[in-house]
Order: structure tokens, then C-alpha cells, then sequence
């Protein structure tokens, strides 16, 4: 299973990386931390499932995660907080110590997996641009993280506009929500390393 979503996955791998999440708001007049959220949409992923199986996330999955990015240490809480029939919320808490809390909600279209909105604070955000990204190196991997030892698809991709390198090691199978098992990314504040502590499947 895991070898045919690394297939699909490589038609959409633009698609994946342009809704991580991990875009700065550089015109932001205060601090935004919802570039540290955790990448939730995992398009080159859900897309090889939701042809055929549709967005299956059940409210009550859950997944937690460490996360450290330059002087920001924290924590962040992601499950799925809300099933509309066609659409799904998806909620992160962050707690990211002296920083503060931030939540940060996403808007999945379940049909088809696409996000249709991003809001950290209640205020809607931008997703980044596809276009600029390429893929270096996809293959399958395994991963050691506080949560244990998985089997996972590893993706390295490049921003070709900034130079910014990002690494995701996924496994849709064992981890609820989008398989996001841990992550590594250039960021203005330094290398943004997020890595899975503990996960839950509704039943």
C-alpha cells in the first residue's frame, strides 16, 4: 500500500508541498506562528487515497507532535474537531512556551481533499504556491520519533524561488489525519523539526 502511494504521490508532489503550511507571512505586523503548524495538508498523500476511498479522517483522530524551530520550543495538538457532511475542520493547538498558544484551523473539501481555507486566530491565511516547488528525492523509509519506529514515504523538496528545503516522512496507514510522522524545514527562525509523540484513531 504504502509503495503505491509513493507512485501516486509523485503526479501531485507539487500539490503537497504547496499546502504544507510552512509559508511566512513576511508582511505579517505581528509574529504568526501558524508557519509553525504542523504540515496537515498532505494533498500528494490524500489524493492517492481519496480517488478511490475518499477523506476518511473520523472526529476524535488525533495526533500530537514535538516541535522546535531556532529559540521556539513546543508542542502541538492536531485531530479533527469537525465533520460538515461535504467538509471537515481540522484544528491545531500550539503551545509553544514563551511564544504562546496559537490555534490554527483548516477547512479539508472531503470529496476531494483539497484545503478550501487556513485561519490561525480566526484570521484566513494565504497557502503557498506550487509552482516554485520541485521535487528532489521520494522514496520509501523508516523513522525512529518519540512515538516509535514506522515505516513511512520520505519526500526532500526544494522551494526553486528561495532555495528553502523541506523533508516529510508520512505513513497515511498508521498516523491519523494526514500519516505525518515527522518533518524538517528551513525557516526564517532556523530548521523547523516536528516530530509525532503520540496519535489516536477515533473508532
Amino acid at each position: 500500500m504504502l509503495k503505491s502511494i509513493l507512485s501516486s504521490a509523485s503526479v501531485s508532489a507539487a500539490t503537497f508541498i504547496a499546502a504544507l503550511g510552512l509559508s511566512f507571512g513576511a508582511q505579517a505586523a505581528t509574529p504568526d506562528f501558524s508557519t509553525l503548524a504542523q504540515p496537515v495538508i498532505l494533498s500528494a498523500v490524500i489524493q492517492a487515497q481519496v480517488a478511490t476511498l475518499g477523506l476518511k479522517w473520523k472526529v476524535g483522530d488525533s495526533a500530537d507532535y514535538s516541535m522546535s524551530a531556532g529559540f521556539i520550543s513546543g508542542s502541538i495538538h492536531s485531530f479533527v474537531r469537525e465533520d460538515l457532511g461535504s467538509e471537515i475542520w481540522v484544528q491545531q493547538d500550539m503551545d509553544l512556551g514563551f511564544a504562546g498558544k496559537q490555534k490554527i484551523e483548516i477547512l479539508f473539501d472531503k470529496a476531494t481533499g483539497q484545503v478550501k481555507k487556513m485561519l490561525a486566530e480566526g484570521k484566513e491565511q494565504a497557502l503557498p504556491d506550487a509552482s516554485n516547488m520541485e521535487v528532489v528525492d521520494q522514496k520509501e523509509d523508516q523513522v525512529l520519533v518519540p512515538a516509535g519506529t514506522f515505516k513511512a514515504i520520505y519526500m526532500k523538496i526544494r522551494d526553486k524561488a528561495k532555495g528553502d528545503v523541506q523533508e516529510a516522512w508520512i505513513n497515511p496507514q498508521e498516523v491519523p489525519i494526514n500519516g505525518m510522522i515527522k518533518v524538517l524545514a528551513d525557516s526564517p527562525l532556523g530548521k523547523v523539526t516536528q516530530e509525532l509523540t503520540a496519535r489516536n484513531f477515533a473508532p
